[in-house]
């Protein structure tokens, strides 16, 4: 049986789109392949045209969501810059939707027991981010590419913390305390 053209193209984004969004939400080992072929209404046999593995579902996962992010920091950063990038970031939108939010925050300790070839992957994607952010620093910036380091590193700890704590009131307050760190790094010096 023939299927109309892009049938399969269109499957494998379906796939990738309920991958992402759970691993995002359950994190990469509580996500099995029988779950997310369910919710993409199709068959486990469907999988493997698509992909050879979960570990390649994964690398492409997590390379897209991060080409999804550095697209909106762009946006971000064109708009008001650091400051807006920083405020959007650490947002209570941001800590109550993971399913949509920053791959990093959602998946660094898994990430970190991926495959070489994924943590590769993760790296030369995670370096774009932090070279888009040093570029919209301050002319007058001392190390851009350090601050930037450390800017996302606030930020992404911030939004893990904010997001593990049962108190709203203190999640609340890792937000504001994660802004204000961040904020701090930007200034010139």
């Amino acid at each position: 049986m023939r299927y109309e053209k892009g049938r399969k193209d269109a499957s494998r984004s379906r796939i990738m789109d309920v991958a992402t969004k759970q691993f995002r939400s359950d994190g990469i080992a509580a996500t099995g392949l029988a779950g997310i072929m369910s919710e993409a209404g199709l068959t486990n046999g469907a999988f493997y045209p698509h992909f050879q593995s979960k570990a390649e579902l994964v690398r492409e996962c997590v390379a897209a969501a991060l080409e999804d992010q550095s697209a909106q920091m762009s946006e971000l950063l064109a708009a008001g810059g650091p400051e807006i990038a920083i405020d959007a970031y650490l947002s209570a939108a941001h800590r109550d939707n993971p399913d949509k939010g920053c791959a990093s925050a959602a998946l660094l300790p898994e990430l970190a027991r991926q495959p070489a070839e994924a943590r590769q992957l993760y790296t030369e994607r995670f370096l774009t981010l932090a070279h888009q952010m040093s570029a919209a620093l301050p002319p007058e910036t001392k190390d851009p590419e350090e601050v930037a380091l450390g800017v996302y590193a606030t930020l992404i700890g911030a939004l893990q913390l904010a997001r593990a704590v049962e108190e709203r009131e203190l999640s609340d307050r890792i937000l504001a305390a994660g802004k204000d760190a961040a904020q701090a790094l930007i200034q010139p010096r």
